[in-house]
């Protein structure tokens, strides 16, 4: 579309700006190189994006040293591993949980099955045993 034309223009139009500022720093051209080299790597602001060179750094990492830092971070990934294991174990006892209860459903659908089929024979037989109630009784008072 021609908005989106328009928006990659100036992206383009930003970029080339950008690096020709870029270049005049490198030189030591212009006013202030110092005030322009650290408006370069704060250009993002300006438009809703953050520098992620600019943040400032955690107070749990500050001071610590490149072994240090490899060293927390072997631990935090450790402790994540562990978490992740006591997860699996609780998941995977909770599928075993779940196989052993649809095993017992299975059981008891058969069971209410075999149930249901005795129900109705047996009310079949009742039915049958009924009419022949109603028919000795029928003969018994019109024999009279």
């Amino acid at each position: 579309t021609q908005l989106e034309g328009d928006r990659r223009q100036n992206l383009v139009d930003d970029l080339l700006t950008r690096h020709r500022q870029l270049e005049a720093s490198y030189r030591n051209e212009g006013p202030e190189p110092d005030m322009s080299r650290s408006s370069l790597m704060a250009g993002g602001a300006k438009r809703g994006v953050t520098n992620p060179w600019l943040l400032e750094e955690s107070e749990e990492t500050r001071g610590l040293g490149f072994d240090e830092l490899r060293q927390q971070q072997r631990r935090i990934i450790e402790e994540q591993d562990a978490g992740l294991d006591a997860l699996s174990s609780i998941i995977s006892r909770q599928k075993q949980m779940g196989q052993e209860i649809g095993n017992e459903l299975d059981e008891q659908n058969e069971i209410i099955d075999d149930l249901t089929n005795l129900v109705e024979n047996t009310d079949g037989r009742l039915r049958n045993q009924t009419r022949h109630v109603k028919m000795v009784d029928k003969k018994s008072t019109s024999c009279g």
